[in-house]
């Protein structure tokens, strides 16, 4: 579930009914700078409907704010020369009759700062949530079960006074397409993840954050990859018939070490392992690494969340995947929030050639801290 770390959260200030389109009846374009040429005072800027050419006035106001700024109390003054490619911004003034729009404000989000913000977001991600399937629901607080490579665990999640609930929505995986919700909207067998302060005995928190979704996990065989197209046909290992998931700009892939594969293969089908075997110990358990400083007994998405990002080309014929995905209209076929490779010991049954993917779950992908980005 990319964090929730999607720029949805964190321009506040931007974002308007709008967002990142031109709305002409108000003189107002909000954006990403794909030209800057500040000598001419010009910048385009890319939208959800198309580039948007904007013209500075002389005497537009410019400024930049910070992440996640509601107003601009706070703002600074900067020139056009520190405005970069990548950085969002917000254009107000004239709109001209081929759609481009003369300035008289500028508001800047410099793309570095979005970064800092998003790398604090997912260390908080990574040091106070926790993921898991719902399995009880009270009127004020919801039960979990968080995967550990120890066993599952319950844990029970209060929503603090100000709590910011979202729920994904069907056929998309972008946590900017997410819903606001209410804990009443929780059910049963939805995977949520959650960001907050939890008790010492680690059996409660009380989240600022609640992200949740009926999410579809697959695993399956590569059988091809289209590049071109940015989509892999899988035989199902469940089903046996083949199925489509697409890649898109949101969707996480990732690749789990052998050892850590291992490990967690050990664990879920209660073998155990040779002391010294490559399955033993997960790599940095009890050092802060995939054990997360707690003897390797972190839960299972913290630990996917620090593995590996790979790119679509490194998928191959013949690769075993885990894939999440929001359920969709279409049963045969998904788009990826998260895409896990590196799970032949995971999904083999101990003693076969036979493949399944059991009870497993991945988690919600890319961009909610592990939900998603």
């Amino acid at each position: 579930m990319r964090t929730i770390l999607s720029t949805a959260t964190l321009v506040v200030f931007l974002l308007a009914p709008a967002s990142f389109a031109q709305d002409q009846a108000t003189g107002r374009a909000l954006g990403v700078v794909t030209r800057m040429d500040a000598a001419a005072r010009q910048i385009t800027l890319k939208t959800d409907t198309g580039d948007v050419a904007v013209t500075v006035d002389a005497k537009a106001k410019v400024v930049r704010v910070a992440p996640g700024a509601t107003n601009l109390t706070n703002a600074a003054a900067i020139e056009l020369t520190d405005i970069n490619v990548g950085d969002r911004l917000r254009a107000r003034g004239r709109t001209a009759e081929d759609k481009s729009l003369a300035a008289l404000e500028i508001v800047v989000i410099s793309q570095s700062d979005i970064a800092s913000k998003q790398a604090a977001e997912r260390a908080d991600w990574d040091r106070r949530g926790a993921t898991g399937i719902i399995a009880e629901v009270a009127a004020d607080s919801f039960t979990i079960n968080v995967r550990t490579l120890a066993g599952v665990k319950p844990l029970i999640v209060k929503p603090a006074a100000n709590a910011v609930v979202r729920r994904y929505t069907p056929d998309s995986v972008k946590f900017a397409d997410a819903k606001p919700s209410k804990i009443s909207d929780l059910r049963k067998g939805d995977q949520v993840r959650a960001r907050g302060d939890k008790t010492a005995d680690s059996l409660e928190m009380t989240a600022d954050e609640i992200v949740s979704g009926q999410f579809k996990m697959i695993a399956g065989l590569v059988i091809s990859v289209d590049l071109q197209e940015n989509v892999i046909r899988i035989n199902n290992v469940e089903t046996k018939k083949p199925m489509t998931v697409k890649i898109s700009a949101d969707s996480s892939l990732k690749k789990l070490q052998p050892q850590l594969a291992q490990v967690i293969a050990n664990r879920l089908h209660g073998v155990a392992p040779v002391e010294g075997a490559p399955g033993g110990a997960a790599p940095g358990a009890g050092r802060g690494g995939f054990g997360g400083g707690r003897g390797g007994n972190g839960d299972l998405q913290s630990m996917i969340d620090r593995t590996p990002a790979i790119k679509f080309a490194d998928l191959m014929t013949g690769d075993a995947i885990i894939v999440s995905s929001v359920n969709g209209a279409n049963p045969e076929q998904v788009t990826a929030i998260t895409l896990l490779a590196g799970v032949e010991a995971i999904l083999t049954k101990p003693g076969t050639r036979e493949m399944s993917l059991g009870d497993w779950n991945v988690g919600g992908g890319a961009d909610i801290g592990g939900f998603g980005q």
